[in-house]
């Protein structure tokens, strides 16, 4: 098996500090989270930004921007930008702007393959929008991210690698038990993974709340890798809040030894999903 990447989701768009009062919010904090969770094991870091004083989500690249240059001077953990439109107007412009982040330079970002009921709204993905999204972020040198969350996702996913918009190896991240898609069980992430092209795909597994766990200890004993963070859980165990994102990437290491996987340091998930090492550090 390949090292284990670990990717550490810091804050996201949903979890307020009503939920957990360590949820970072400003530039500053969501950067730290990541450079904790980066020294605690994790090599990708996935990015939402959020209004620093409400928390609010928002897709500013200003933030966007700060949040790289602080972490880039500290460490060379991989960012993987969002471009999900879930709090973006839609109009003209909405699948530009969603790809904004995308000319900071990241090694990664997401690409959302369908549209999707998701709490109290309906998430829109277009069709035209994989095309769009495969094709610029090819000609700026970005890794799309293809977030699955049901079944039918990795149909729509396997479509575009059938239209050569997609370069190996296809990164597949496995969303289980958002409300209305895929449920988070062992035998559903199996069912999936098997759905996946039979060559030249990586995959992660994640699981929201209760199901991160049980989800990531599936992934790594068959072969994936994992998401961990304040995204998609709040608790280090049963009514335990987490301190940090780093001590949900520790829990994650610790599994990962139990099961004999070494982690991978950033190079190491460089090599893996075959990018270019961008940036230096002194």
């Amino acid at each position: 098996m390949d090292k284990l990447i670990i990717t550490a989701a810091v804050t996201g768009s949903g979890p307020t500090r009503d939920d957990n009062p360590n949820i970072p919010y400003s530039p500053k904090e969501i950067a730290d989270e990541i450079v904790r969770s980066y020294e605690a094991g994790a090599s990708i870091a996935h990015v939402h930004v959020r209004d620093p004083k409400t928390g609010e989500p928002s897709f500013e690249l200003e933030y966007f921007h700060e949040v790289k240059d602080r972490v880039r001077d500290r460490c060379d953990i991989l960012l993987n930008f969002t471009s999900s439109a879930m709090h973006l107007p839609l109009d003209n412009n909405t699948m530009e702007r969603r790809l904004a982040p995308t000319t900071l330079g990241p090694e990664l970002c997401t690409l959302d393959i369908a549209s999707m009921n998701m709490r109290s709204r309906v998430f829109i993905n277009p069709p035209e929008w994989g095309p769009y999204c495969a094709n610029i972020t090819r000609e700026r040198g970005v890794k799309p991210e293809l977030e699955c969350f049901d079944t039918g996702h990795i149909g729509l996913s396997k479509k575009l690698i059938a239209e050569g918009l997609l370069d190996k190896p296809y990164l597949f991240q496995l969303c289980m038990g958002v409300d209305s898609q895929i449920e988070a069980t062992s035998k559903n992430l199996l069912f999936i993974v098997d759905l996946l092209p039979s060559k030249d795909a990586v995959w992660t597994g994640m699981g929201i709340g209760r199901d991160e766990f049980p989800i990531i200890a599936v992934s790594m004993i068959n072969g994936g890798h994992v998401r961990v963070g304040f995204e998609d859980n709040v608790y280090l165990s049963k009514g335990v809040l987490a301190k940090s994102n780093a001590e949900l990437v520790e829990k994650a290491v610790r599994l990962a030894k139990e099961f004999g996987r070494e982690i991978a340091q950033p190079d190491d998930a460089r090599k893996i999903l075959r990018i270019e090492h961008k940036i230096k550090t002194t």
